[in-house]
């Protein structure tokens, strides 16, 4: 089997639903034969690295560990889903104390042992926050971490399918950007239904209403399908983002990013933009939108903001101007 490299990718929360899909992804896709799973929990990590090895993927160099210094040590990609999952009635910001505080560790263990690292991507919730906290402890660039966010977007392009009745790959053009939560903004006024302007589909502004709706609690329908968050959408999307961190595929949906950009008007946040993936990092651009969609993305923006005030007031990250002490590439 020929891989796209031989350096190592380290998938941290390796044990979990997300991780064990995220390693047969990864494996499947032939990223790379080196890949070590790391969790805190023993038997679950074990039993996900011994259903590994029952696949017997050819050439797989497949190891697992409970030893922060051995899983990171020279991992070149990362991915994290080592935070607590979402359960039915929270909402993603539910989490940020805890999980932002495991993304403090998660940074400062890069920023240890794998500062040459070439690629992190962080899923869990609420990313935006959680992905902030460890690019500030890793001392890591800004193109060089990203978090999961396309599922809003995926959801989007599904909804609208499904309301047309044609395959979901021939709806283009409707993202969403800034945060990953509730607070999201929707942007569908450049969509292309099969080839087709959206203005010209007779979308009701009620079902559009509703559309929107569902886009927003896409992950909350999952929780309530399946009783568990999800796991097989995001470890998908993620392995496909490293894959083109590795020089794969280029990764077109919306990625978090790294944001402090004084033409767009935000300052100092992660969240969802219009942006490409590639061997060289995460590239942005500006969204563009109509005036209620600028309005809505503005307000997600201002979301970020006090999300980011919360953690800062709880000493997870220090003030902003003080960022750059611990990170001196922001």
């Amino acid at each position: 089997m020929k891989y796209l490299s031989n350096e190592k990718l380290l998938i941290v929360g390796a044990g979990g639903m997300i991780g064990s899909n995220m390693a047969q992804t990864a494996l499947m896709l032939g990223l790379t034969p080196n890949i070590c799973l790391y969790d805190i929990f023993e038997p679950g990590v074990h039993g996900v690295a011994e259903e590994m090895y029952h696949c017997a993927f050819p050439g797989a160099n497949i190891t697992w560990t409970v030893d922060p210094e051995v899983a990171f040590k020279d991992a070149k990609y990362i991915i994290s889903s080592g935070g607590a999952p979402r359960k039915e009635g929270m909402t993603r910001e539910d989490l940020l104390k805890g999980n932002c505080q495991i993304a403090a560790e998660f940074g400062d263990l890069i920023k240890k042992y794998c500062p040459d690292v070439k690629h992190v991507v962080v899923i869990f919730n609420p990313a935006d926050v959680t992905a902030l906290t460890a690019l500030i402890h890793s001392g890591l660039k800004p193109e060089q971490l990203t978090s999961l966010a396309a599922l809003d977007s995926t959801r989007l392009q599904e909804a609208l399918a499904q309301e047309f009745g044609v395959p979901q790959s021939t709806v283009t053009g409707a993202y969403t950007y800034g945060g990953h939560g509730e607070a999201m903004a929707v942007f569908a006024s450049k969509a292309l239904i099969n080839g087709k302007p959206i203005a010209e589909c007779k979308l009701s502004d009620e079902k559009w209403a509703e559309i929107k709706h569902n886009t927003i609690q896409g992950g909350s329908n999952i929780i309530k399908l399946r009783g568990r968050s999800s796991f097989q959408s995001p470890a998908y999307n993620a392995v496909k983002m490293i894959e083109a961190a590795m020089g794969g595929e280029k990764f077109t949906w919306p990625a978090g990013c790294y944001v402090n950009c004084d033409k767009c008007g935000f300052k100092n946040v992660f969240m969802a933009m219009p942006s490409v993936i590639d061997a060289d990092g995460v590239h942005f651009t500006a969204p563009q939108g109509t005036a209620e969609e600028m309005a809505d993305l503005k307000a997600s923006y201002e979301h970020l903001i006090k999300m980011r005030e919360e953690i800062i007031s709880l000493g997870i990250v220090p003030a902003v101007a003080d960022w750059n002490k611990e990170n001196p590439n922001l």
